[in-house]
């Protein structure tokens, strides 16, 4: 059974994760691939989870503001779908023939800031916004009516993947209030190979593949 909207998990680490959410129907699996980091996938494990993946589309992640660097890392990993975190790269990055995701964590943003994020790509000439806007948040967010008011607006022009704010109890209520594109999860660490406890996130795909 399809999931009822679009889905992608952030910070896949493992195997077991990106079998599970490829099986459940995930649509995007999103890899980061900056070394040092708590979540980084080298290229070597990268390919190998991605052989075994089949019918998602795979997302290089980054926090890097360097296009030389991104231009290297989508050499080396051949994404699908290429995720950044700074709006400035969209128009540069759209070059590559493959779709964009930009990040923004809106815990950080008020919510000028937030409009003027989406409004970047619509002053470039041409327009190049990104294909998804990902809204995260580092810490605890309250989707509050004026929050609430301000994606409703934005979401109605704009791709928006949720990624904050999403359990099983309120999802189905969040997709009917917002016109959002998606919802984004987080993916996490195995206890020891092959041994993964999905917790919330499988309750929340559980909840999107059983509302008809």
């Amino acid at each position: 059974m399809p999931l009822r909207t679009t889905v992608k998990i952030s910070n896949v680490t493992n195997l077991s994760d990106a079998r599970y959410c490829a099986g459940m129907g995930v649509d995007l699996l999103g890899f980061s691939m900056d070394a040092g980091t708590e979540q980084y996938v080298a290229p070597e494990k990268f390919n190998e989870i991605r052989s075994w993946v089949a019918g998602v589309h795979i997302v290089g992640e980054t926090t890097s503001t360097d296009p030389l660097e991104i231009e290297r890392l989508l050499g080396v990993y051949q994404p699908d779908v290429v995720q950044v975190e700074e709006s400035a790269l969209v128009p540069y990055l759209k070059s590559f023939d493959r779709p964009v995701i930009l990040k923004a964590d809106l815990g950080q943003l008020t919510l000028d800031q937030l409009d003027a994020l989406f409004a970047a790509g619509d002053r470039n000439d041409p327009p190049a916004p990104a294909d998804y806007f990902l809204l995260e948040s580092k810490g605890a967010i309250r989707l509050d009516d004026e929050l609430k008011a301000a994606l409703q607006r934005l979401a109605a022009r704009y791709p928006v993947l949720l990624g904050t704010g999403v359990s099983a109890g309120n999802v189905h209520e969040l997709l009917s209030e917002l016109p959002i594109q998606g919802i984004a999860l987080t993916g996490g660490d195995e206890e020891s190979p092959g041994n993964k406890e999905f917790g919330e996130m499988m309750d929340i795909l559980e909840a999107l593949e059983t509302e008809e």
